[in-house]
């Protein structure tokens, strides 16, 4: 079996030589078109909201290059541009999304010009969780199986800027959020995209695409401060499909409601992944056996004690890293030699240390209560969990029952320890457990979590950090994070 490319020919990088470009968002995605674009000779504006001080490290990376900087705010002439380039972190009810719809600009994002750049067959990842750990272990596979890789989309770096310096590999496998995907279909450019632009700044943007195999690891409750309703989250989700065709792949949890509803908008080749139950087509649980049936033939590719990674989540990840690495044509043998060495990626389930009997874990990714779920499900060793960070307006009410379960203390840090007293509390009283039966402790910080912890811990006992909420209210992001905690717990 072997993978085809997607429709259209590759975009010649020389086509954006004199366009005129706004990039707004001065993060990763950002800085790397800025990087991209100025070597092709485009003309180039940086735009963020954010002051030059704030940016230091930033425009010292830019340095040297040929770029207008509009820092602070959006001048008048920003849209006076054959082209506009969003960052993830840029919502569509901006007002600058809004005002170049109307005008007519096209829209475009850093992993969509890469797609149209690179020669490389695609296989892109996405979903509630999973989409990190899936897309690394499908690359592994990948690796394993002789073919030159490339990682990256909303996980590393990003693969435009690898374009300047390296040939195109074999496969590209990205892991895409539904920010990112919006901007993967046409549904994003205004009613009218103005037809005096140039032909390449139509060609760049204005086309619906999905990649040729494609993964939807799981569909939940999420980022619902940023799309307006579930339905929304939904749509974004399944652009990933969308403009598949015939020939293309797409992969799909059978034990995810929503997914499992999908199967009826594929319009190319169907692999289903299942815990639960065989599929006909796919890779699914049997006993401790991680089973492959492809073209009605079965093959064991490893079991469920040869996996370096904990969690029944974990198990699911591989199902779906296998069922893309056989779209793509890699051999059981070499699907099995990653599956059963692969480590596991930093700020998921990542033993950072053991230390007088304890281990502590971080887990940072987790900014919604259904991954702090998937983390509290991974132990079966006495838990002190460390849950905070800011509100994503989700339900903790599953998260609280299983907390009440699972764990021996919960440190709450953070926005969020007035809702997950609140939620903790409700299970107290769903599953009539006196008060003083289970240990709350309310914390400012995380520094002052992990010291609570500290004291709190046992020989035998793990300290979890899986905190349910986004860093938002205290750092950057989940790595900065999740960075912080490796930091104090080596300081202990």
């Amino acid at each position: 079996m072997t993978m085809q490319r997607a429709r259209g020919e590759t975009l010649n990088p020389q086509a954006l030589a004199g366009l005129r470009v706004a990039v707004i968002g001065a993060a990763r995605e950002g800085t790397a078109l800025v990087r991209y674009l100025t070597r092709q000779g485009a003309q180039v504006t940086l735009s963020d909201s954010k002051p030059a001080e704030a940016l230091e490290k930033t425009l010292a990376a830019l340095q040297g290059l040929d770029v207008r900087l509009a820092l602070g705010g959006n001048p008048p002439d920003l849209l006076d541009v054959d082209l506009l380039f969003l960052s993830p972190g840029v919502p569509p009810t901006a007002a600058i999304v809004r005002q170049a719809r109307e005008r007519g600009v096209p829209i475009s994002s850093e992993p969509r010009l890469f797609t149209q750049l690179c020669a490389a067959s695609v296989v892109g990842i996405t979903g509630s969780s999973g989409k990190s750990t899936t897309t690394a272990l499908t690359g592994c596979m990948c690796a394993a199986d002789g073919r030159q890789v490339w990682v990256g989309g909303n996980i590393g770096v990003p693969l435009l800027e690898r374009l300047l310096d390296d040939a195109a590999p074999d496969v590209a496998v990205m892991e895409l959020s539904s920010f990112q995907l919006e901007l993967f279909s046409p549904d994003y450019q205004g009613d009218t995209v103005d037809a005096t632009r140039s032909a390449a700044s139509h060609a760049v943007s204005v086309e619906g695409w999905s990649p040729p195999v494609a993964a939807i690891t799981n569909i939940t409750p999420n980022h619902l401060d940023r799309h307006p309703s579930m339905d929304d989250y939904i749509r974004a989700k399944m652009h990933i499909l969308n403009y598949q065709g015939a020939e293309d792949w797409a992969v799909l949890n059978r034990d995810n409601e929503v997914t499992r509803r999908l199967l009826d908008v594929v319009r190319g080749k169907a692999l289903q992944f299942s815990l639960d139950e065989p599929v006909d087509e796919g890779a699914f649980l049997r006993g401790d056996a991680l089973i492959l049936r492809l073209n009605g033939r079965e093959r064991a590719v490893c079991r469920t004690d040869e996996l370096l990674l904990r969690g029944r989540h974990n198990i699911a990840n591989t199902l779906t890293a296998i069922c893309l690495a056989a779209a793509v044509g890699v051999a059981p043998e070499a699907m099995r030699e990653a599956a059963i060495t692969f480590p596991g990626v930093p700020h998921r389930l990542e033993v950072v240390r053991e230390r007088d009997g304890v281990l502590w874990v971080n887990d940072s990714i987790a900014t919604s209560p259904e991954r702090a779920i998937a983390a509290l499900r991974a132990f079966s060793e006495p838990l002190i969990l460390l849950a905070g960070g800011r509100d994503k307006h989700l339900s903790w009410d599953e998260w609280a029952d299983l907390a009440l379960e699972r764990t021996r203390a919960v440190v709450a840090f953070g926005e969020a320890v007035p809702i997950i007293r609140q939620a903790l509390e409700g299970a107290r009283e769903r599953a009539g457990v006196a008060k003083n039966s289970f240990a709350i402790y309310e914390v400012a910080t995380l520094d002052d979590a992990v010291s609570k912890a500290a004291t709190l811990a046992h020989p035998g006992d793990v300290v979890l950090l899986s905190p349910g909420g986004t860093s938002f209210d205290a750092f950057v992001d989940f790595e900065a994070r999740g960075e912080r905690f490796r930091d104090l717990v080596a300081a202990l």
